[in-house]
């Protein structure tokens, strides 16, 4: 499963037949994605690789650790290495084919914008569950 910026000069695959992914409303996420929330997935490195253009990469890290990549040619998020774990986080948004995305859940609810909406019948988080039981989740078979 391909995967590119919108420029098309950072690409990347993921070997996986579908991808579970998730959406966070958190204000971070929010200001981030410029949208309701920030549709994502995280997938083991094994499972990961760069097709091209990692040279054109930047990075933005938030005092917290939050760290956003993103293509320096035009400005779409791409996927980065989650700190000090084995593991990629992917912005949904840039597959090329996303017809075997599952959305499995809604992260930070609690802070979601009163304007937003929850359609589905997915898994709702108030807040962030903790990371690596909900990593297991996403890459359940």
């Amino acid at each position: 499963m391909l995967g590119k910026c919108l420029c098309g000069q950072t690409v990347f695959e993921l070997d996986l037949p579908k991808v579970r992914a998730y959406q966070c409303h958190c204000t971070l996420c929010r200001a981030q994605s410029g949208t309701s929330s920030n549709l994502g997935t995280i997938v083991p490195e094994a499972k990961f690789s760069w097709v091209s253009g990692r040279s054109h990469i930047k990075s933005w890290v938030k005092e917290s650790g939050f760290t956003s990549d993103f293509c320096s040619n035009c400005g779409s998020p791409v996927p980065n290495m989650l700190r000090g774990m084995p593991y990629y986080w992917v912005p949904v948004g840039a597959l090329i084919d996303a017809a075997s995305v599952e959305v499995i859940a809604h992260l930070c609810t609690s802070s979601k914008a009163t304007w937003d909406s929850i359609a589905d019948n997915a898994v709702q988080y108030a807040d962030l569950p903790d990371i690596k039981t909900f990593i297991n989740e996403l890459n359940a078979e």
